[in-house]
């Protein structure tokens, strides 16, 4: 009677008290994923249904309310600049010499014929401060033993109101994540590769988006360079350094 005790609730409570919340794998995820400022030098390759694009960039970010995009190449995008100051977003175009304002149903819009939109360039906002998160089972992907984590959306305002993340268990960063529509219908899926110890912290050098709604094998996104938390010239958040 001893041993049945100890099996039947012992053993899993134990198990039970292993296992983290679904708040704290958030906060270790942002802990990784999220800096105060970041520098970065990348490539995306759009694989659409007719062709293959790529594009490379160079970014300025400051927390999840500033941005700042230059269009490296190729030659005919060269030059094209995007601004983000809050929920705000402007993008300057060299071959018409203007300033446009993207907002409201246009934010929803495809970036530059890729899976993401303005909304999804625009999101940088850490997990915890938009979703509530419960851990919903684990499972092996790549090798790699992960939580399933449900996030629910606090806000109705949040891009997409319920996501499912699968998060390595060792290195707390995500490998494979879900997103959907209020309606239960799946959007968007990622997956994210090469993750790479930086300084103190875990990061995807590559990741795949695919956009669940359109044809193509998605748009793959690869960092070339990053740093972290550098200093960077307030001129570059203004409107001015557009033109």
């Amino acid at each position: 009677m001893k041993r049945l005790f100890f099996i039947l609730f012992i053993i899993p409570s134990i198990i039970w008290a292993q296992q983290p919340t679904g708040k704290t794998i958030l906060e270790k995820i942002d802990k990784n994923m999220a800096a105060k400022s970041t520098i970065t030098t990348s490539k995306m390759i759009i694989r659409g249904a007719r062709q293959t694009r790529t594009i490379e960039v160079k970014s300025w970010g400051e927390g999840d309310e500033k941005s700042f995009t230059e269009y490296l190449a190729p030659a005919r995008e060269k030059g094209t600049k995007m601004l983000k100051l809050e929920d705000e977003l402007w993008i300057y175009s060299p071959s018409s010499d203007r300033i446009i304002k993207i907002s409201g149903h246009m934010l929803r819009q495809s970036l530059m014929g890729s899976d993401l939109s303005y909304e999804d360039m625009m999101d940088n906002t850490e997990l915890l401060e938009d979703y509530d998160a419960g851990v919903i089972g684990s499972e092996t992907v790549d090798g790699k033993n992960c939580w399933i984590l449900e996030l629910r959306a606090k806000t109705a305002e949040v891009n997409y109101q319920m996501r499912k993340i699968w998060v390595d268990k060792s290195r707390y960063i995500p490998l494979k994540e879900e997103l959907y529509a209020k309606s239960g219908k799946l959007l968007k899926r990622m997956e994210l590769f090469d993750v790479t110890k930086i300084g103190n912290r875990w990061y995807p050098k590559k990741m795949i988006f695919k956009d669940m709604l359109k044809k193509g094998a998605g748009t793959e996104f690869i960092i070339d360079e990053i740093e972290f938390d550098k200093k960077i010239d307030a001129y570059i958040f203004t409107k001015a350094s557009l033109k």
